[in-house]
């Protein structure tokens, strides 16, 4: 659409992200609490916990399954992991509700969603989630793959936050939160992301060949950058991540989404160079301090 503006490398240097003074410590830099995983999909909140590390974070915390938390320990020795309890279904349990509140109020950015699959377990703990973070203070909220089913019974406490909320469907799941086709929301793409933004006043960043990022007041932002490469399995995880990693450090939570779209589009060009597919979600992670510090130079 014409009054989208494109986020261009000029654009990313008009609005600079916060930097810490040479002083800071870890807690400076802001905490991250990444909320997923299954028994199923355990690796799906390493990649999203990684990918905030490499964004800049100072200190990540991830929830996961008890059963697989030890395993996610070893695996991202950087992080604190805390083992919840586990539904029959091999998912996160919602009675831990309770203590991931207690730990989120105290971090500056909360990401729940990636690699979640018990469905009604995924939307009790996402809705109870919202209602304690409540009101317009507290951390930024991105909310990413199966989490996004529960949000239109959380509508109320998500317009209480104050835009603090930025969410990351693909079409598909665009489709299930404006009550349309995936079709429709194909057809045009920013029309659905700006309707979803308007009614949750939320961050909304529409995944796709062309990624849409609209806020609540109207604005709307697009990245057509990237390669078919970034259509595999974890890249969404990496792309929550990074974008809560932005948040946590101090990023406005639309500068973290534009930002985060950008990083993880040119991670994937910068890798595609070897080949236009075949390269890893993970293999991204490593790629985006280098393109952080060459658009804050």
């Amino acid at each position: 659409m014409s009054d989208s503006i494109p986020v261009t490398r000029d654009l990313l240097r008009s609005m600079p992200l916060p930097h810490p003074g040479d002083g800071a410590d870890k807690d400076g830099r802001g905490r991250v609490l990444v909320i997923g995983g299954s028994v199923e999909v355990p690796g799906a909140v390493l990649l999203a916990g990684t990918a905030a590390l490499r964004a800049g974070a100072g200190k990540l915390q991830m929830a996961t399954c008890r059963s697989v938390a030890p395993h996610l320990g070893l695996a991202v020795p950087e992080a604190l992991v805390l083992g919840l309890g586990e539904t029959a279904e091999g998912g996160i349990a919602p009675d831990c509700v309770e203590m991931l509140c207690g730990r989120a109020v105290r971090c500056t950015a909360v990401l729940i969603g990636p690699g979640m699959m018990d469905k009604r377990a995924v939307a009790d703990l996402t809705g109870a989630l919202i209602a304690e973070l409540d009101g317009e203070g507290g951390p930024v909220l991105v909310i990413d793959a199966e989490a996004l089913m529960g949000l239109e019974d959380a509508n109320a406490a998500l317009c209480r936050r104050g835009g603090r909320t930025i969410i990351t469907p693909h079409a598909g799941e665009m489709a299930g939160l404006s009550g349309i086709s995936r079709e429709e929301v194909e057809a045009d793409p920013p029309a659905a992301a700006r309707r979803v933004a308007d009614r949750h006043k939320v961050i909304v960043v529409l995944k796709g060949a062309c990624t849409h990022i609209a806020t609540p007041g109207g604005r709307m932002w697009s990245y057509d950058g990237g390669n078919v490469g970034l259509a595999t399995s974890g890249s969404g995880d990496t792309l929550a991540g990074v974008i809560a990693g932005l948040a946590a450090r101090g990023a406005d939570p639309a500068q973290a989404a534009i930002w985060g779209v950008h990083l993880h589009g040119e991670a994937g060009n910068r890798l595609a160079r070897r080949g236009p597919l075949g390269f890893l979600a993970r293999e991204l992670l490593a790629q985006v301090p280098e393109i952080m510090a060459e658009l804050s130079a």
